[in-house]
């Protein structure tokens, strides 16, 4: 018999950080185009346009990956807490340093919303046969509405005015890689070997290590001048 996925609100609450994560990087994107570009309607309707569509791609780029399923999600997992967590000092520094920045803000948009695009199809996939599918989609999507509800709450109570732009996006990235690594204990049955287990576990540490060290020099992240935006 195949091993299976976990039951249990453990992968639901996963769906729900997640989710967050994304609706951070975007609202994040958006907040820092209309600081330093102005006009804050058409910056934030081009980002969640761009970054919308690139979830609708990622989504379809998912029914490609048809192997190692809990692996595959914990790559995207490490690879958006490195991309995503990157976003702001990414976007400070390109908007301080060129000329004209958009079209590092929208390729950095559309490459996140492809990797927040691949994460629930995925989880959809890894949870198949656990419950009933028509249960599955609802548990599953109303996840990840929590989770995008929650991220509009904090994002500006509690994280710009406590962490900052800079900060907010490396926190994200550590929860998304703190994800990788749960994971990796959540999906053990589908993770391979033991050998292929510990790989992937060592992999999320050390990404959380590169985000807990971008956390701690925030604010040199920062161009020297940010009151110019």
């Amino acid at each position: 018999m195949a091993p299976r996925a976990p039951g249990g609100r453990a992968p639901l609450i996963a769906v729900a950080l997640v989710s967050a994560c994304g609706l951070v990087y975007q609202l994040i994107a958006a907040a820092i185009a209309s600081y330093v570009m102005g006009d804050v309607v058409s910056q934030f309707s081009v980002v969640i346009g761009i970054y919308l569509s690139a979830m609708g791609a990622g989504a379809w780029l998912s029914r490609f990956i048809e192997k190692d399923l809990a692996q595959r999600f914990v790559d995207i997992e490490l690879v958006l807490a490195l991309v995503g967590g990157a976003l702001a000092p990414v976007l400070f520094q390109a908007f301080a340093h060129l000329s004209d920045a958009r079209a590092v803000l929208w390729l950095s948009v559309a490459l996140v919303g492809v990797l927040v695009g691949l994460e629930i199809p995925l989880f959809l996939r890894l949870l198949e046969g656990r419950v009933e599918f028509r249960d599955l989609v609802a548990r599953v999507l109303s996840a990840d509405h929590l989770g995008s509800l929650l991220a509009s709450l904090a994002f500006p109570l509690i994280l710009v005015p406590f962490l900052g732009l800079v900060r907010a996006s490396l926190s994200a990235g550590a929860i998304n890689a703190g994800v990788a690594l749960w994971t990796t204990f959540l999906f053990a049955p589908l993770m391979g070997s033991p050998g292929q287990i510990r790989g992937q576990r060592l992999r999320a540490i050390a990404v959380l290590v590169i985000v807990a060290v971008g956390i701690a020099l925030g604010d040199r992240m920062v161009p020297d001048d940010p009151g110019a935006f």
